[in-house]
């Protein structure tokens, strides 16, 4: 069972929109899905030889009470960075998931 008193930090999860501006154009944009508590369960910096050179990824585990219906195709805000999902993890039987996140622009 998930305790309320771990959810400390707020979260947003986004998923991704397209909206026809006043031209008719298609404009590609980020529409909040959800702000929801949740507990940050690790937070690393990782190194990875890309391309020779070296990129690092700042790896983030979110873990929040179960929804439904989120994809890797969204994406999750918190303290003013960007993250995108790569991994959703059930946790128990619906009683929570574990929301494993790369930093977007991690320099």
């Amino acid at each position: 069972m998930m305790r309320a008193g771990k959810l400390t930090k707020t979260i947003t999860l986004q998923r991704a929109t397209i909206a026809v501006d006043q031209y008719g154009t298609p404009t590609e944009g980020w529409a909040d899905l959800a702000t929801v508590r949740a507990q940050i369960v690790q937070a690393s910096t990782e190194e990875f030889m890309r391309n020779f050179g070296t990129r690092t990824e700042v790896a983030v585990v979110f873990r929040i009470r179960f929804m439904d219906g989120i994809t890797p195709a969204d994406r999750v805000t918190h303290g003013g960075r960007v993250y995108d999902l790569k991994e959703i993890k059930e946790l128990g039987r619906r009683e929570g998931l574990e929301l494993r996140c790369i930093a977007k622009g991690a320099a």
